[in-house]
């Protein structure tokens, strides 16, 4: 099977390294990975990781290596409480890169898509094919055209990981309207930080994709305060501690790390953000 070419600063680029992260991640602490076997897909793919396995290797990596797998659990879990209730509900995954969120939590009724942008499905299709019940929809989130290929007919949970710091809070809040009037009875969840935590990414992630006016882009500090009134179509806005709110890490993997959480949850204030449709 032929490799899939991956250039220095290409939208590729953008998909393998986090592929590359949770491949890491799954050697160093396989108890906090449950995703698909990450080796398999890396092997697949040219490009030289000895960058990333040097940062990987650092302090600020292996804890970027559990914000990775925190963050992914944590939507999981979102996923697999709402399909509690609703068995054969879509599980929709948002700006879904690599992602294989639907593999995580299917429970042999539901059916998942994955959306994105036309290049990046185009790559997922061919190191991440569609399984059974499951579609990968190339597509704009901001041309709501994608709102006819989901049926919700059993119901609708939405998770963006990673996605939604990209959007200006106007987008966001159109984009999260429409989606409470189109799919009623659903749920959304999601990853945010804070002002501060968006300008700490905007010294790295962030102007790699040159948004440079970060001012303009999404953060929340209190997320139930300010995103409830956004529409009369919420049920409900929460939040919860993103590296401890679901799976506590505690001290088990050390000192440096137990306190790195603590900050990003308490400095940057990391959540997941879960809004509930009427």
């Amino acid at each position: 099977m032929d490799k899939i070419a991956v250039d220095k600063g290409s939208v590729r680029e953008t998909l393998v390294i986090p592929l590359y992260a949770r491949h890491v991640l799954a050697q160093r602490w396989p108890e906090l990975y449950d995703g698909v076997d990450t080796g398999s897909i890396v092997s697949r793919v040219d490009y030289d990781f000895s960058d990333q396995a040097r940062l990987m290797d650092s302090a600020f990596g292996k804890f970027g290596a559990l914000e990775v797998a925190q963050r992914e659990y944590d939507l999981c879990e979102e996923a697999r409480s709402y399909l509690a209730v609703h068995p054969n509900a879509a599980v929709v995954n948002l700006g879904a890169g690599l992602l294989d969120v639907f593999s995580r939590v299917d429970n042999g009724s539901a059916h998942g898509y994955n959306l994105d942008f036309p290049d990046v499905i185009a790559v997922r299709d061919q190191l991440l094919p569609a399984a059974t019940r499951e579609q990968n929809i190339p597509c704009d989130l901001n041309d709501f055209a994608w709102f006819d290929q989901i049926d919700a007919t059993d119901g609708a949970v939405f998770v963006a990981a990673g996605v939604f710091y990209y959007f200006t809070t106007e987008q966001l809040k159109t984009l999260l309207t429409a989606m409470a009037q189109r799919f009623p009875g659903g749920v959304v969840a999601f990853d945010a930080v804070n002002s501060i935590g968006l300008k700490l990414m905007a010294k790295t992630v962030l102007q790699e994709t040159g948004m440079d006016d970060i001012g303009a882009y999404f953060s929340v500090s209190d997320a139930p305060r300010e995103l409830a009134p956004w529409s009369d179509h919420f049920a409900s806005v929460t939040a919860k501690s993103y590296m401890n709110g679901y799976r506590p890490l505690g001290l088990r993997y050390g000192l440096l790390n137990a306190l790195l959480a603590w900050l990003s949850d308490h400095l940057v204030h990391m959540s997941i953000v879960r809004v509930a449709f009427t």
